[in-house]
């Protein structure tokens, strides 16, 4: 069975979109579309900005949701998912093209998001650290024995853990870590805690956003951050994307799920090759590719 996943932050490069843009009519109809939703010209910055400018949260996050969305939508009759999930901001790419949002909605939500995201990193101070050679466990319990905040955010992989919260708690935790036999306990270059309870005035703000938007049944199962679970409901898959800013995000467990629900071949879609190198550490018996356009 073929499940199709969708990259989150981290995966834009200079460039990205313009080959869409120049051979499809649909494309550029989109990304034409997109800059008059965001009211800016999102295009220039995608295909002529520097990774500076495409590292603006403002601009990241929508970059990625229309790479992705549009190439999906490009395909055309030849894009039939029995499944999708999406990585933290691609849960909304996988919302879009399966039927569960507009892409207008898709993209006004997304932007809200980068922007709510962007303000409770500037009214609360932190950090992530990516930890690797433990096992889940000790690093879970870890946490709880950290003065501060700290939690864990991202389950990417099996002995791959990132942590998000307070700076101090963050690089204690680090600290300890490394102590405990970690291979490696490294504060990544982030401008925030995503996904710790430092994201909670962004999941309020955000809340009211989506609460207003409708979301349609699935036109095939998501297997969403919050639950790692295959969810059909509407007002379920609504309620787990606000719950999603301040829960971590459940990659592992969500590969796992889809396949023990059946998936046999997982395509990326969307910038870089992140997820793939994921599924390899994940369970090398599936095979993970990236979407092949037709010219």
């Amino acid at each position: 069975m073929k499940a199709y996943i969708f990259p989150g932050q981290g995966a834009q490069f200079t460039g990205m979109g313009l080959d869409l843009y120049e051979k499809y009519p649909l494309a550029q109809e989109l990304f034409e579309q997109a800059n008059k939703i965001l009211g800016f010209p999102i295009t220039d910055i995608m295909f002529e900005g520097t990774a500076e400018q495409l590292k603006e949260t403002k601009v990241t996050q929508p970059a990625i949701f229309l790479h992705s969305v549009i190439m999906a939508k490009v395909l055309g009759d030849t894009f039939k998912p029995k499944m999708v999930a999406g990585h933290s901001l691609g849960e909304f790419s996988a919302l879009v093209t399966n039927g569960v949002l507009s892409f207008e909605d898709g993209l006004k939500l997304v932007s809200k998001r980068a922007l709510a995201m962007q303000k409770a990193c500037e009214k609360t101070k932190g950090t992530m650290a990516a930890v690797l050679g433990l096992d889940d466990e000790i690093v879970e319990k870890t946490c709880t024995e950290i003065d501060g905040i700290v939690v864990a955010a991202n389950y990417n992989c099996p002995r791959q853990l990132v942590i998000s919260g307070e700076i101090e708690a963050i690089n204690k935790a680090c600290d300890v870590l490394k102590e405990k036999g970690a291979r490696r306990a490294l504060v990544l270059p982030v401008g925030g805690a995503f996904h710790s309870p430092l994201m909670a005035p962004a999941k309020d703000e955000l809340a009211e956003a989506i609460k207003n938007t409708t979301f349609n049944e699935p036109t095939c199962p998501i297997y969403q951050n919050v639950t790692a679970n295959a969810v059909t409901s509407a007002k379920e898959i609504q309620e787990n994307v606000i719950a999603q800013l301040t829960a971590p995000v459940k990659w592992t467990q969500t590969i796992q799920q889809m396949i023990a629900d059946g998936a046999t071949e997982f395509t990326e879609i969307g910038p870089g090759k992140v997820l793939q190198g994921l599924m390899r550490k994940i369970d090398r018996s599936v095979t993970a590719n990236a979407v092949t356009l037709q010219e």
